[in-house]
């Protein structure tokens, strides 16, 4: 037992509620259990309660031993001057108020299942990426894609905070922060923060002077990323060479102070093709994230990142180095990597700023209609018989896994609330 789960069992009354009564005797009723309170103070407030034949209305504080109301100093604190009632696990001393007047407990250990207790160890122990494994499905296909669709609201409300964060810094220019955000999952995990620092320092008033030459952007990528410092043979590397010092003299851009990765990364993936394919986006599309709010197909959005390097790519992956001749297309899933992880995030932001909810609805919706993304994370919960229909059940799954499972959250899960209150009887 501890207080989080004891918090658990009186927020659902997982208890047995038959005669109950003080621990000084008098009869009790709970006609309301109270509001969890997430913040300082009683842990729950607005309870209504009968002892004998007076009604009471007030607040519910929870301990373990009715001794930590002294642990905790209560006895000294305002906060606590309006306790009605003391729930424990175990009674170990009498607790009084700042009058010296008894504070009326309940005391629950008795009237808890054992096979609640007993399951809630079994998950809080567990070794495995998901702690309730062996009894899922556990819930319904109903209940399930009701909660996969909250576990993705709290996903794209935690990535809105930090677009929220990027929006101040760029003075509330979302395209800067679109921009920002679109270079950075270019560079896939490996090479986020150099291509981040990359777009930041290219402005995207100094993209738009330069974005009918691909080779002036390519140049001005390439370059900030410390990718044209090479002493070359190449005529094409040459001449991006000469191209960068020059708007770099111009601009006086300072370069990334962080190098390139591409040790044990596929061809297709390196920072050089990455980059100039970037460049050939913002060549080829005007206004990008106004395209994303005006555009309703996810198709036709998807359709705007699936660009094609410049010829000279063709037929290389970095400088001065012929490689057999191939195209170096974005593919659809790359470019739907880049509408769950930047486009998405960004809209649902954007529409939490703007409060207008089509924004968000549209994100959601989009989700539905991407591919399921496929890794070792959602292969697990393939394995465990959990669908994957779209990208929306992968971001669901992958945050469930993150930040419930990994750190064993039962409590706040609905899988793991559902198996808990199998056992309450």
């Amino acid at each position: 037992m501890n207080e989080r789960l004891l918090q658990f069992i009186w927020q659902f009354q997982y208890y047995h509620k038959q005669e109950l009564a003080t621990s000084q005797g008098e009869i009790l009723v709970i006609e309301k259990s109270g509001t969890w309170n997430h913040h300082q103070g009683p842990d729950f407030s607005a309870a209504i309660i009968r002892i004998g034949s007076t009604k009471w209305v007030g607040n519910i504080e929870l301990h373990l031993r009715s001794s930590d109301w002294f642990k905790h100093d209560h006895t000294v604190d305002s906060n606590y001057t309006n306790i009605i009632l003391h729930v424990v696990w175990e009674e170990d001393t009498p607790v009084y108020d700042l009058n010296g007047n008894a504070i009326p407990t309940l005391v629950l250990q008795n009237r808890i299942s054992k096979l609640l207790l007993t399951r809630f160890r079994e998950m809080m122990e567990a070794t495995v990426s998901v702690p309730c494994h062996s009894f899922l499905p556990a819930i319904s296909n109903l209940a399930w894609t009701a909660w996969k669709e909250r576990l993705v609201a709290e996903r794209l409300s935690r990535k809105s905070a930090n677009v929220l964060l990027l929006l101040k810094q760029s003075n509330y220019h979302w395209e800067e922060v679109f921009w920002w955000l679109l270079a950075a999952n270019f560079g896939m995990k490996v090479n986020t923060a150099l291509f981040e620092q990359v777009a930041k320092s290219i402005s995207v008033t100094l993209l738009s002077k330069h974005k009918n030459q691909v080779h002036q952007l390519e140049a001005l990528l390439l370059g900030q990323a410390n990718l044209l410092s090479g002493a070359y043979n190449d005529k094409y590397a040459l001449l991006l060479q000469r191209e960068y010092r020059f708007l770099q003299k111009k601009y006086r851009l300072v370069p990334a102070n962080k190098q390139a990765a591409f040790l044990r990364m596929r061809p297709a993936a390196f920072p050089t093709i990455r980059l100039v394919q970037l460049a050939m986006l913002v060549n080829k599309a005007d206004h990008l994230f106004s395209q994303a709010k005006e555009i309703k197909e996810v198709k036709k959005m998807l359709s705007l990142f699936m660009v094609t390097a410049n010829d000279y790519w063709h037929n290389h992956y970095q400088f001065d180095e012929v490689a057999a001749h191939k195209p170096k297309h974005l593919g659809k899933q790359m470019a739907e990597n880049i509408l769950i992880n930047t486009v998405i995030p960004v809209l649902f932001a954007y529409g939490s700023y703007s409060k207008e909810e089509l924004y968000k609805d549209k994100a959601i919706h989009w989700l539905y209609q991407l591919t399921a993304e496929r890794n070792q994370l959602t292969d697990k919960w393939q394995q465990l018989g959990i669908a994957h229909k779209s990208a929306l059940d992968s971001q669901a799954f992958i945050e469930l896994t993150n930040y419930y499972c990994t750190q064993k959250r039962c409590l706040d899960c609905a899988v793991g609330n559902k198996i808990l209150k199998t056992y309450v009887l």
